[in-house]
Formats: structure tokens, C-alpha cells, sequence
């Protein structure tokens, strides 16, 4: 407990920090920074989703849509506005986010109306309803074909003494970076808040917690509405880094079941856990997408195999860490800091000197 207290601490905060920041200029390697750059935005995604989900108990399986909606977004944006490329599409990642959250507005209004299965239903219904729209306004979408993104091909070069592909990485990477900062910046400030009292509240009683005075229909809208905007700012960022929007990929059922796969894997509810989830499995995903796997006349491509290793996850996190790894290795920590502290041998106090007694010889004397 020592060890995880000093890196809770400020400087140990900083220390993570500094080594983030300083990541991509010590790891040069193409490949490796455009994984980090996935795992950082998939980071960002997770930790929205654990705002509203984590903290509510309501499980949404429809964020894939607001991660579409910001990514198509700053495509029509970057188009009806002539944005050149380089880093201005950066500057209008905050107003993807809000465009984001203001379809989160009325979706989750009619969403929050129900609960349990219904509510989950209910979600996966939105994000199929903006895929189909993504595919039938060609005016606005231009359909299957989707819209293609600004290339900064201007930060090509060797500044900084880099590789011209992992200087290309880079802005990217500090997008991810801040956008994934600023969502744990808000889980945090959620978690230890009077507000994310309430959340709690209603994960653990919601009627109990309407009862006590809590504005139920309220926290949870605005839960979802945060959350949305993190995603929408995750979603633009990603389609800037891809070149392109088409909404068989920027509206991906995956999404959605690897944000909540990544959750549960690390901790729901909790503030790293999201962190580590989206560490594990996005980088397992990217490393397995080239990987064939033969088998017998059937041969399976890296698509097909992460689908295989999402499900052999979600069975795993279930069955056996049904609180994610977090919950579980700090309950495994106090277990055994506590055997060791009953199992230590008591320390020994110095011997108290008896008091001495008067014989009847020196009472004599």
C-alpha cells in the first residue's frame, strides 16, 4: 500500500506525466507511436464512458454513435469551412465535442426514461439509427463513400531529428494526450464531488436516492452529456489521424463493445481502471490485426482474431475478475497486507523492572 500511496502522490502524478510527454520523443519507432495514438484516444473514450456508465450503473451501448457524430463533424467542418490541413482541424476538436453532446441531449433524455435492458436496447437503437443516416444523407454525407479529411502533408520532414512518419505522429499523439488528460481531469473532479455523490447514489439505489432529495433525472443526463462530449472529441480526433470518414468504420458497433470491454477489464467505477483496459486491449487488438492463424482449410485474418480474443476476454473478466483488474489487485493487496500484519510476530517490550520488596531484615537493620 506504500508503493501505490507514493505514486497517488504529486510527484509521482508528475513523474507519469513527464514520461508521457517525453514518449514519443525517446520511442521513435512509426508503428509503436501510431498504437499509442489509438491506445490514447480509446483511453479518452473509456474514461468518458466510466463517467456515465461507471458512475451510474447504466450501461450505454451506443457511444459508438457521438464518437461518429464527432468525427463526421470535423469532416464537414474541415469541408464547408476550408480548413487547410496542419493544425488548424485541431483547433474545432472542442466543437466537434459539443456537437456531440448536443445530440447526446434529446437521445438521452428518451434513453435515461427507462432502465436496465430497456435503457441498453435503447442505446444501441441511437447508434444504429446514426449509421443509417450516416448512409442515406448523401447531401450532407455523400453515403458509403464518405468525406475525406485535410492531409498535413507540410509536417513531413526531419525537425527535431526525427523520422518524417514519427514526426507525423506526433501531433496526434499530444491531441490524444491532452483530450485523455482533460477526461480524467473531469472523472476525477466527478468521483470526488458532491455530484459524483449523487451518481453513486443512484448506482447503488436510484429510488433510495430520489427519495434523499437527489435530482436523479438530472445528474444523469448531464453524466451523459459529458460523456458524450469526450467521445465526439475522441471521434474527431481519430478521423483526422485516419484521413477519412465512412460510416461503416467511424459508426462501429466495436466501439462500443471495446470501450466497454476495456472498463471492465481495467475497473468499473474507478478512476485507472479505464487507463489500463484501454493499454491492454487496444494495443493487443493493433499488435494481432496482421497475425493469420490457420486452422485446418479455415485460415483467420487479425480482424477475425481480435473479435475471437474480445469475446474469450469478456468471458474471462467475468468469470473471474468481475470487478476489473484494479478493484482486484487492490483487494488481493489489502488481503495480504493484512496477513502479513496478523501473521508478524508481536514486538517485544522492554522487561518492567519488578518492585522491590522490603524484608523484615532491612526494616530492622
Amino acid at each position: 500500500m506504500t508503493q501505490i500511496k507514493q505514486w497517488a502522490n504529486p510527484g509521482g502524478l508528475v513523474a507519469l506525466l513527464l514520461a508521457a510527454v517525453v514518449f514519443p520523443l525517446v520511442i521513435t519507432d512509426p508503428t509503436t507511436t501510431t498504437i499509442t495514438v489509438f491506445v490514447l484516444l480509446f483511453a479518452a473514450a473509456a474514461t468518458s464512458w466510466n463517467i456515465f456508465s461507471g458512475y451510474t450503473g447504466y450501461i450505454a451501448l451506443g457511444h459508438a454513435a457521438y464518437f461518429g457524430i464527432g468525427a463526421y463533424s470535423l469532416a464537414l467542418i474541415c469541408e464547408r469551412w476550408h480548413i487547410p490541413a496542419g493544425g488548424e482541424p485541431f483547433y474545432f476538436v472542442p466543437l466537434c465535442g459539443l456537437i456531440a453532446g448536443v445530440f447526446a441531449i434529446p437521445f438521452g433524455a428518451i434513453a435515461l426514461r427507462t432502465r436496465r435492458h430497456t435503457f441498453v436496447v435503447i442505446t444501441i437503437a441511437t447508434f444504429f439509427i446514426m449509421q443509417l443516416l450516416a448512409y442515406n444523407l448523401h447531401d450532407l454525407t455523400h453515403g458509403s463513400a464518405g468525406l475525406d479529411m485535410p492531409i498535413p502533408t507540410q509536417w513531413y520532414g526531419s525537425q527535431f531529428g526525427l523520422p518524417p512518419s514519427a514526426f507525423y505522429n506526433l501531433p496526434f499523439y499530444y491531441a490524444a494526450l491532452i483530450v485523455t488528460l482533460a477526461a480524467l481531469a473531469v472523472s476525477w473532479f466527478v468521483r470526488h464531488s458532491k455530484y459524483g455523490l449523487g451518481l453513486l447514489a443512484i448506482r447503488d439505489d436510484e429510488d433510495r436516492a430520489l427519495g434523499l432529495g437527489v435530482k436523479t433525472g438530472a445528474f444523469k443526463l448531464s453524466a451523459f452529456v459529458v460523456s458524450a462530449i469526450f467521445v465526439g472529441m475522441a471521434g474527431a480526433i481519430y478521423a483526422y489521424f485516419i484521413g477519412s470518414v465512412q460510416p461503416q468504420f467511424d459508426f462501429d458497433a466495436l466501439y462500443d463493445v471495446a470501450i466497454a470491454l476495456m472498463v471492465f477489464m481495467g475497473g468499473i467505477g474507478t478512476l485507472t481502471g479505464p487507463i489500463l483496459g484501454a493499454i491492454v486491449v487496444e494495443w493487443a487488438q493493433q499488435n494481432l490485426a496482421n497475425i493469420q492463424i490457420t486452422i485446418g482449410n479455415t485460415t483467420l485474418s487479425g480482424g477475425g482474431f481480435y473479435l475471437i480474443l474480445y469475446g474469450a476476454l469478456f468471458l474471462v473478466v467475468i468469470l473471474l475478475l468481475p470487478q476489473g483488474v484494479v478493484p482486484s489487485a487492490r483487494s488481493l493487496w489489502n488481503r495480504w497486507a493484512v496477513q502479513r500484519t496478523d501473521s508478524a510476530p508481536p514486538s517485544a517490550s522492554p522487561a518492567t523492572p519488578l518492585p522491590q520488596t522490603t524484608t523484615q531484615e532491612e526494616v530492622r537493620a
